[in-house]
């Protein structure tokens, strides 16, 4: 059971690896790295020239691939693996990734970040057509589709062929018989960037991964990122890139990458589009302090993903900084039976006043997001407890307004506060003396840009806009909401 639901959930974290003898572990450990993007299941499927094994559990990496007889049954040069953290799809065995299947000739492990918008549809259509799915994973729309890709064609023109047909936001990581493949939909919402690492004696082992940071924990050096609708091909033969929805003369579509990543989902330690996600947050505290100050004696934050926006707005207003609030980091997820009496403790479990620092004190708190509101509203009735005089908050963030149907898992729109609230209106549910949230365009300026472009967004900003780059085909998403898929649908991964 998770204590904060009112938030908005990590997609999932995906590392590759190939050309390394030790890939199992190199795998285990980048994974490691990614536990932030989903801590539910974790699997490694790895090759060693003639066979294929694989591991899939639920729970933490670091709880199920330590054991030395565990990493030694997956032997092999080239690894593929996967964090996830369910959606729509629930917690299933079959559901965990590397999702894997034999094809003609070759055995093909599939991670996938990101969802389908078409995927329903494209399911249903497979099915009348005599498919069988083994999972409610739209991960699994990909690979029936790249099963049945026609003619002669390798592992890679397969799966361009399959992602042709698809519309949604997606970084895969495949491994096959033939090498690994590493790709972006055209628009690279989802991130992938692609690193090296030195083997001795040997030429050096190539990776793919969802973030940085999972390069770094291995020792590895990041290459670039996987460009939006960039294909790359590692094998026997070296690296290879390509564009395969590329039409001649036609006009490469701007990137529309997930701007939530900066806010919030990405480690604060990696390196997004040649950004220091941490410094980005700093800039976003920075811009907050610019646009919505307020007289106060100390600026705290909401830990642990306020903590960078914080010591910007307090760099930025002159008003002290101060851990105003202190996280318990061993709250797990299934603590305790969830009796109502404890959900009624709800925040006090992960966050507990600093009543030395806030007693007497007009605060500032700097938060990355407001999504249902009730934790916000708890947060802030905590503060005053301890004796605070006055209680400011500081979203790091511009309003949750819209559901994210990108790979993000969001609550229905009827239930995200600023859906159906005004601010002052969020300001007294909340009980905050004052509220206020970054603009739209502090938030681009934070991020490298004069501001927002209106005519063509430099980043996918749908859950605040509305403005979503990429067709919601599914009759599922009718109303603005994700229906029930069970159990015919699919899960978004």
């Amino acid at each position: 059971m998770a204590f904060d639901e009112d938030s908005l959930r990590e997609e999932c974290g995906v590392f590759a690896i190939y050309g390394h003898p030790d890939a199992a572990q190199i795998t285990a450990l980048g994974l490691h790295a990614l536990q932030h993007r989903g801590q539910e299941a974790a699997g490694v499927i790895t090759f060693d020239g003639h066979a294929f094994a694989q591991e899939r559990r639920l729970g933490l990496v670091g709880e199920k691939f330590t054991r030395a007889d565990l990493i030694k049954r997956l032997a092999g040069f080239a690894a593929v693996g996967h964090v996830r953290y369910s959606t729509s799809g629930g917690t299933l065995n079959r559901n965990i990734q590397p999702l894997f299947a034999d094809l003609h000739n070759t055995g093909m492990a599939v991670a996938h970040n990101g969802n389908l918008t078409n995927a329903l549809t494209l399911r249903q259509e497979l099915v009348s057509d005599g498919a069988i799915f083994q999972s409610t994973s739209d991960t699994e729309v990909i690979v029936h589709l790249t099963a049945r890709a026609r003619g002669d064609l390798s592992v890679a023109d397969r799966v361009a062929a399959a992602l042709r047909r698809v519309e949604g936001a997606y970084s895969l990581a495949v491994l096959s018989n033939q090498g690994m493949i590493g790709m972006r939909d055209p628009l690279g919402v989802r991130p992938l960037v692609m690193g090296s690492l030195a083997v001795s004696g040997a030429p050096p082992a190539y990776i793919f991964a969802s973030e940085t940071c999972a390069l770094d924990i291995v020792g590895a050096q990041s290459v670039r990122e996987v460009a939006p609708g960039e294909q790359i091909i590692i094998d026997e033969n070296g690296v290879t890139s390509r564009f395969p929805f590329a039409v001649d003369g036609a006009e490469a579509a701007q990137s529309k990458f997930c701007v939530f990543e900066y806010i919030y989902f990405a480690r604060p330690d990696s390196v997004i589009e040649n950004r220091n996600v941490y410094q980005v947050r700093k800039n976003i505290g920075a811009e907050l302090a610019r646009e919505a100050h307020v007289d106060a004696d100390i600026v705290s934050p909401v830990p642990d993903s306020g903590n960078p926006a914080a010591l910007g707005y307090a760099e930025a207003s002159g008003i002290p900084f101060e851990t105003g609030i202190i996280r318990n980091h061993y709250v797990g997820r299934t603590f305790i039976e969830p009796t109502q009496q404890i959900r009624d403790l709800g925040v006090r479990l992960k966050h507990n006043a600093n009543r030395s620092v806030i007693a007497g004190k007009r605060v500032i708190l700097v938060d990355d997001s407001v999504v249902r509101g009730t934790t916000s509203r708890k947060i802030v009735e905590m503060i005053r407890s301890a004796g605070a005089r006055e209680v400011h908050l500081r979203i790091a963030s511009p309003p949750t307004k819209f559901s994210c149907f990108y790979g993000v898992d969001t609550p229905e729109r009827s239930q995200l506060l600023a859906s159906r609230m005004t601010v002052e209106e969020m300001r007294a549910f909340i009980g905050a003396d004052s509220l206020a949230f970054i603009s739209i365009d502090g938030l681009y300026r934070a991020a490298g840009h004069t501001g927002r472009n209106p005519d063509r967004p430099q980043f996918c900003d749908a859950c605040f806009s509305g403005d979503y780059p990429i067709p919601l085909t599914d009759n599922r998403y009718e109303g603005g909401c994700v229906s029930n898929l069970k159990p015919s649908g699919a899960a978004r991964s």
